[in-house]
């Protein structure tokens, strides 16, 4: 057992009572975390108290036993609303069965870090969610020993009940709620020893997995108030171009429509949040009574495009014009792609330096080098972008799918000028996000449209709208550059990393510190194409392609590709270059060797097997993947996952988890492309816009845990990226063809759109 402080940054624990119910109210620093609630079994909904103790924000016990617990960070499928719950009334010490789970709403005063986003919802929320629990578990027990007259360290719980066994007293915590509320928050609390864990690592349901399966209203989509109008919008059809004018009498005339008008969603003068991302401010807006009415509508409209008069007629690269004369400025993936092939040699920056690698390299009885593309990627969230709003009065009321809903508070405040207090914004289940509602300008599209129309609106995008409306995976490229000497062994090792508009290079990952002479070099490409995070931002690139070249490496070696990168990090272990290393090498080491028993390395396999194994948002994944090719369709037979993430909450949300990362890389790496000419998307619908089908996906995924019981890390994202990797590895085996380029199906059978 050990004991933590109460205290957690800003407003941590704040009890008060409150006179009206007697209630328990206890505040936390939630640190992460989200959720709707679950209607749960009939017997549970039969049971509603007659009265609720709340303790605020967070946690509120009914006068008979059921415990409400509010998750406050936004669920896009991570199950953080279940999971997150899970942590509280374990250290709580309740019966799962008498728990619901609800969605708070967005408050700044009470919760920290609203945010999902970067897999650290469990990481930053664990122990504050434990403190939570235990805290509140304290207050009660601590009443019970008053009431009795009992030491309290004589007093055990269980499943919500307390009990002191020398006596022969019992009593539910909805009996003793009430009376906790005179008892004063503890400086410090105990946590449960790991060992005595009930709740957490074993599964239990999502909490929303009925209101799912049955389609009950739960997404931003879902939203309907009576007068509430439907609202979307024009968008230039190409990057590098704005509004001009437009005729819209016929428009106006047609059935169910009210209004049509322009905004700007971000003024110049206007000081953006970092998660005010967006290619098109100025958009054509067409209100309507219904969604069909409004469609119709806009295809109706006639609207008359400019070029950006603050773009000039060559994109400056890096103080270098990239030679755009007949594309006035606009953007085509071929000037991409012959851009990144020339900026890495030209405009690279030292990141990472170990050694002497020019002497290395100099001196080196052979050189192995190899480059590796990427191109853009949309999001696709099933669900499309959406908002409800409702502006009137001085007040804000917005519902809908954000993964920031801090930032876009305070875009909204900036926007219209409201005081923050006058805001809400309540969080909805998310149809996806991947990133994608990590920016939020559709949010402050649909604040500013109902102002201008001075009623409840709900904007909707169309696929089209949400593929071709910017915010994608960047476009990357790397250069690996390996040394070796006489005997064939490695001497120096050198990544040359960059993108548009951003470079994809972790300098100190591995394989740095575990070879003597390294350099690692980065570069951008400039571009008026808006990009944001795409799940493992960055990663989810460079992982594949380093896990390849280290493939062919080993390969070249002459060394099995697993002993290979057990060798490097041994020397990472035992002998670490540099002290800006980011990773465990013995963790990373643990998962690789996990992977390899699980998946049987070492026997004899009638299909083709590719190896990955990557570290990313704190944690370690290992893949195994096998397949065959049959008339050049690649057929994966199984993937074999080991992971590393520490104390796993709830396994089998987590395994789901781990499957629909593995599934979600494959298909990403194998089909999928956004490509543009003269600033015009060339995909816009699923049509054009290659994904992953469900007799692709693998046909078996083994998902193996390393139980360590360290505190937990990432999940969301680390089984993204290395797949690429085993998925890049497999293909050569199963070929004899190295792929360098995404989409591999390119590289498999040409050009394929379909």
């Amino acid at each position: 057992m050990s004991k933590v402080k109460t205290t957690f940054g800003r407003r941590s624990f704040i009890k008060s009572v409150s006179i009206a119910s007697g209630g328990l109210i206890i505040g936390f620093n939630w640190m992460a975390c989200k959720g709707p609630a679950e209607e749960g079994s009939e017997e549970l909904a039969m049971q509603m108290p007659d009265e609720w103790f709340e303790l605020n924000g967070y946690l509120k016990i009914g006068d008979n036993g059921i415990v409400t617990i509010y998750s406050p960070n936004p669920e896009i499928g991570q199950n953080v609303k279940t999971s997150m719950p899970m942590i509280v009334a374990e250290e709580l010490d309740v019966d799962w069965n008498n728990v619901i789970v609800e969605q708070a709403p967005l408050n700044t005063e009470i919760f920290t870090r609203q945010l999902a986003g970067g897999s650290q919802s469990i990481r930053q929320g664990w122990q504050s969610l434990r403190t939570a629990g235990a805290t509140a578990r304290y207050m009660l027990v601590a009443a019970a020993a008053k009431q009795w007259d009992v030491p309290q360290e004589e007093i055990t719980v269980n499943n919500g009940i307390i009990e002191h066994a020398k006596s022969g007293q019992k009593i539910g915590f909805g009996d003793i709620a009430k009376s906790a509320a005179a008892i004063e928050v503890p400086e410090e609390v105990n946590l449960k020893e790991n060992t005595d864990f009930r709740i957490i690592g074993t599964s239990r349901r999502n909490v929303d997995a009925r209101k799912i399966v049955t389609g009950q209203p739960l997404y931003g989509l879902d939203t309907h108030r009576d007068g509430m109008l439907i609202a979307m919008v024009m968008q230039p059809p190409a990057f590098g171009m704005e509004f001009k004018n437009m005729n819209a009498e016929k428009a106006k005339g047609l059935p169910g429509i009210t209004n049509i008008f322009t905004i700007d969603t971000y003024p110049e003068d206007m000081e953006k949040e970092w998660s005010d991302v967006g290619s098109f401010s100025k958009l054509v807006v067409i209100v309507g009574e219904t969604t069909w009415q409004v469609m119709q509508a806009r295809k109706e409209l006639e609207v008359e495009w400019d070029l950006n008069p603050e773009l000039t007629k060559e994109i400056e690269i890096l103080e270098k014009s990239a030679g755009m004369q007949d594309a006035s400025g606009l953007e085509s993936s071929d000037i991409h792609n012959s851009l990144m092939a020339e900026a890495g040699s030209k405009n690279a920056e030292v990141v990472r330096k170990d050694g002497d690698p020019e002497k290395a390299f100099k001196n080196a009885a052979r050189v192995i080098e190899r480059s590796y593309t990427c191109p853009f990627l949309a999001h696709n969230c099933m669900e499309p972008m959406n908002f409800f709003a409702n502006v009137s009065n001085g007040k804000a009321e917005l519902i809908g799918p954000i993964q920031t809903p801090e930032y876009a508070e305070k875009s909204v405040q900036k926007r219209l000028g409201l005081d923050l207090e006058n805001i809400d914004i309540q969080m909805t289940r998310m149809g996806g996000g991947f990133g994608r509602r990590l920016y939020g300008h559709f949010l402050v599209e649909a604040a500013v449209i109902s102002e201008k129309v001075g009623a409840p609106i709900k904007l909707v995008y169309t696929r089209e709208d949400d593929m071709t409306n910017g915010v994608y995976r960047p476009a990357y490229h790397v250069t690996y550059k390996a040394a070796l000497d006489a005997n064939n062994q490695l001497t120096a090792f050198h990544v040359n990393a960059g993108g548009i508009p951003e470079s994809p290079l972790f300098a100190n990952r591995f394989p740095a510190g575990a070879i003597d002479n390294y350099l690692a070099e980065s570069w951008v490409v400039e571009s008026n194409i808006s990009v944001g995070a795409f799940r493992a931002p960055r990663s989810n690139f460079i992982a594949g392609a380093e896990q390849s070249f280290l493939d062919e490496l080993a390969e070249e070696m002459g060394k099995d590709p697993i002993e290979f990168r057990l060798e490097m990090l041994e020397k990472a272990k035992n002998k670490p270059v540099g002290e800006n290393n980011d990773y465990d090498p013995e963790r990373y080491a643990g998962v690789l060797k996990l992977a390899r028993d699980k998946s049987g390395w070492n026997s004899n396999s009638t299909m083709a097997r590719g190896v990955s194994a990557y570290y990313c948002h704190n944690s370690y994944v290992a893949q195994i993947l096998d397949m065959t090719v049959e008339n050049n369709q690649p057929l994966i037979d199984k993937v074999t996952c080991a992971v590393d993430c520490g104390i796993v909450v709830n396994p089998e949300a987590a395994k789901n988890m781990v499957e629909g990362g593995t599934i979600d890389g494959i298909g990403h790496a194998l089909f999928s492309e956004m490509t543009f000419a003269e600033g015009v998307p060339q995909q816009s619908n699923f049509d054009g816009y290659r994904l992953i089908r469900h007799k692709e996906a693998p046909k078996r995924i083994d998902v193996h845990f390393v139980e360590n019981g360290i505190d937990p890390t990432g999940l969301g994202e680390p089984p993204f990226p290395p797949v690429q990797g085993a998925l890049a590895n497999a293909l050569y085996k199963a070929t004899g063809k190295r792929f360098y380029k995404q989409p591999f199906i390119t590289g498999l059978q040409g050009d394929l759109k379909t």
